[in-house]
């Protein structure tokens, strides 16, 4: 599975300097932040409708998108799914309640 991620974070990254006219990725972000944020929460909420209609093929493909979207989101701020990934390493093992209550 960190094989599948690890490929989508270069793919994103190869695409930031890519021409827009040739690369969904490189035309979200020339869009800017505020519309790739905006088709994160268009695909989340697919996703949820997916899971609440019991669907379990059409969750699948949607949480697919909504992985990919929130990399473009994350790159559009010039975070990389590599940071996300160490801070998920740095709260295994932490419950979640004490993981939220150490944020203040």
């Amino acid at each position: 599975m960190t094989h599948a991620i690890d490929r989508l974070a270069a793919t994103i990254a190869d695409r930031k300097s890519a021409d827009a006219d040739s690369s969904w990725t490189a035309k979200l972000l020339a869009k800017g932040a505020d519309k790739c944020a905006e088709k994160f929460g268009e695909e989340s909420i697919e996703a949820i409708i997916a899971c609440a209609k019991d669907d379990r093929e059409n969750l699948t493909y949607e949480a697919a998108d909504v992985i990919y979207h929130l990399g473009v989101m994350l790159a559009a701020r010039d975070i990389t799914l590599g940071e996300v990934m160490d801070e998920l390493d740095r709260r295994a093992g932490v419950s979640g309640i004490a993981e939220k209550a150490s944020r203040g």
